[in-house]
């Protein structure tokens, strides 16, 4: 497959011609430019220009009408080029569908472009397509959209883990072709399979479903499998989906926090990172969308449209929850070691001190938030991905205030993504990614 070309960096947000670098009969083309890399116009070209366009648009009309005098067929419309707001982007992407990065159970680490053709690996220097892992079948159609049935990814520091088929598990490094491998897993995990999350190594996933040879139903497990040697650690029968929440939680222990679905409800389900043991379980309800962990904390939903902090133990802490006549909800909140940052559907960040839930400062942001926005903290800086219209808006964590705010003119429509490297920040949205840089 041809990958798609990179575009070349913009320098602002002003229109210009570009150079005529082959001659004055060359055919210039829109760039978004202003800072000098071509000549502006001079009345001469202008006039020159025309004239060329004119007697080229004759000899045209002429050679493409029929000879019933049928007029000509209307020329296919030029692509926009987007003009953007905020920092200049060292290179900007641009891909041959729109990403599906819901897809991804974690931000990605380096500048990689996931859509229903495949995971485009990306060169964080140049922005070009550095190798294509395609590992879905060819979508027809009316393939749904739904993302369930396209299957989430797991991206670890240098592979890409996803199950093919039924028990089998494949490794695809993201710039190595011969690291690649598949692995088989053990016959209690011979089902479907769907990983869900990749934590120092360790790779976990939950198997149900395909009956044994003999016509029972085989059993719904947990499982945690070592990437280096490509041992499983643990596997344990379970009665319910769960849903394992990465990364694990060191304090009192290895912690794996767990979602498990009941019907109509799900509860949160504590087990040992180490064996799989369960050690304790939180109630929960229909509100239980998501759980937020670092290495020390676990953040749920409180049942009000808030968050609250769980102990290691499972024990309840502190909550910050809408005020009478608020109407707001929390979205995942972002952990930053003694301080976590809670976004909310209304378009506010909040930092919170992780101990006693204070808080420390507010934001409110230039646009709203859903769901599937996705902060990502780097370094002294919280980024905040916006729907499309919106951008990403950038605040210092020690104070809340904004430092930028980067968009596009699209069009889009869906909401924003962040990740980033050691020295990057890769924003993207639709079809679309740019590098920025972090200082």
């Amino acid at each position: 497959m041809q990958s798609p070309s990179s575009e070349e960096p913009s320098h602002g947000t002003s229109w210009q011609w570009d150079g005529e670098e082959g001659g004055e009969g060359e055919a210039p083309g829109d760039v978004i430019g202003g800072g000098g890399d071509g000549p502006w116009l001079s009345r001469r070209r202008m006039l020159l220009g025309a004239g060329v366009l004119a007697a080229g648009g004759a000899v045209w009309a002429l050679s493409r009408s029929g000879a019933d005098g049928s007029p000509p067929a209307p020329a296919p419309p030029r692509p926009r080029p987007t003009a953007v707001s905020g920092p200049t982007p060292l290179w900007t992407y641009r891909g041959p569908e729109a990403m599906t990065p819901e897809r991804l159970t974690d931000p990605p680490g380096r500048p990689v472009y996931l859509s229903r053709n495949g995971l485009q690996v990306l060169d964080p220097v140049r922005g070009t397509a550095a190798r294509l892992l395609v590992f879905d079948p060819p979508p027809s159609r009316d393939w749904p959209s739904d993302l369930d049935l396209l299957g989430k990814v797991v991206l670890g520091p240098e592979q890409l883990f996803t199950t093919t088929y039924q028990g089998h598990l494949e490794a695809r490094h993201l710039t190595d072709p011969a690291a690649d491998w598949s692995l088989p897993l053990p016959d209690d995990l011979q089902g479907d399979t769907r990983l869900t999350g990749y934590d120092r190594g360790v790779l976990y996933g939950y198997s149900w479903g395909r009956p044994r040879a003999d016509g029972t139903p085989s059993d719904n497990r947990l499982f945690a499998l070592r990437v280096t040697d490509r041992y499983v650690l643990w596997s344990v029968r379970t009665e319910h989906e769960e849903q394992p929440v990465t990364p694990a939680v060191d304090v009192g222990g290895h912690l794996l926090a767990c979602v498990r679905f009941l019907g109509n409800r799900a509860e949160l389900v504590a087990r040992d990172s180490d064996t799989g043991r369960e050690l304790w379980t939180a109630p929960g309800d229909e509100d239980l969308r998501w759980c937020a962990t670092d290495r020390q904390k676990v953040y749920v939903p409180d049942g009000n449209g808030g968050v609250r902090k769980l102990s290691p133990a499972g024990e309840p802490g502190w909550t910050y929850s809408p005020a009478r006549g608020e109407s707001w909800r929390a979205l995942p909140p972002v952990p930053d070691g003694p301080q976590v940052y809670v976004p909310t559907d209304h378009g506010v960040v909040t930092c919170h001190d992780a101990t006693t839930g204070a808080v420390l400062w507010s934001c409110r942001l230039p646009f709203l938030l859903d769901r599937r926005s996705r902060p990502r903290v780097v370094g002294d800086m919280l980024f905040v991905p916006g729907p499309a219209a919106g951008g990403v808006c950038a605040i210092h964590t020690a104070t809340g205030e904004p430092a930028w705010t980067f968009h596009d003119s699209g069009p889009g429509k869906d909401v924003w993504t962040v990740a980033a490297d050691g020295q990057h920040l890769y924003a993207g949205h639709d079809d679309i990614l740019y590098a920025l840089p972090l200082a």
